[in-house]
């Protein structure tokens, strides 16, 4: 793995792990608020899709090595585009796999840019403003302690400007590319509905997979690793 560092269109560092076997095809992995791409969760995810193909995982802005400031998806817009101008240079199939805020940033990409060839959203939020994020109960605050990690947490840097943002219901039906909607059943942070309206929605080839014991986002994947394994490489296989 290497790490490596690209510039976005407004002049910001994304820092990316880069998992370069040699393959034609890459998933570029986006995690989501309060996660990056050295999180242990996220270099386990990493590790685990790079047995099967080339990988990018990265640092949205204002998260661990990236610079800037986190706009809640308004401005990481241009991290994803950037990231994904560079893997078209090397590689001939480029999917997206977003986590919560990072499956919403997929999901925007894909309806807005047509050079993508595959989409995984896990837990992506349908509008950012209805983000129940009650994080009151045990299924979110047990899961944050759990994995806290002090790097990552003295990372964050969010912004303070409510910039305006695109709701990925609003463009879902804009994608033209196979999309995989995930959501977890017992998620308290992005409730099911949100994947539920999203895959309703959208009009591509598409596939809705619920994990009921799960909760949210990359946590779908520590708790249910073999299933969640089994589901994304077989979409992506299709």
């Amino acid at each position: 793995m290497q790490e490596k560092i690209i510039h976005t269109s407004d002049k910001i560092k994304i820092a990316i792990n880069h998992y370069d076997k040699g393959n034609d095809q890459v998933l570029i992995i986006i995690p989501g608020w309060f996660m990056t791409k050295d999180s242990n969760a996220f270099l386990k995810i990493s590790k685990a899709f790079a047995q099967e193909m080339d990988v990018i995982c990265l640092d949205c802005r204002g998260h661990g090595k990236s610079s800037g400031f986190y706009t809640f998806t308004a401005k990481e817009t241009n991290d994803i585009k950037s990231v994904v101008e560079f893997a078209k240079s090397k590689y001939k199939k480029l999917y997206l796999a977003g986590f919560s805020l990072g499956g919403a940033l997929a999901l925007i990409h894909g309806g807005i840019h047509k050079d993508i060839d595959k989409i995984i959203a896990i837990s992506a939020p349908s509008s950012f403003i209805k983000i129940e994020n009650q994080m009151w109960h045990y299924n979110a605050w047990l899961p944050t302690i759990k994995k806290f990690e002090f790097f990552r947490w003295v990372s964050v840097r969010p912004s303070i400007v409510p910039f305006k943002k695109i709701k990925p219901i609003d463009i879902v039906k804009n994608i033209n590319v196979p999309t995989l909607f995930i959501a977890g059943g017992k998620d308290v942070t992005v409730k099911k509905w949100h994947t539920e309206k999203l895959f309703e929605l959208a009009v591509c080839k598409k596939k809705y997979v619920l994990f009921e014991n799960s909760i949210h986002a990359e946590d779908i994947f520590l708790a249910e690793e073999d299933k969640f394994m089994q589901t994304c490489l077989a979409w992506l296989r299709e």
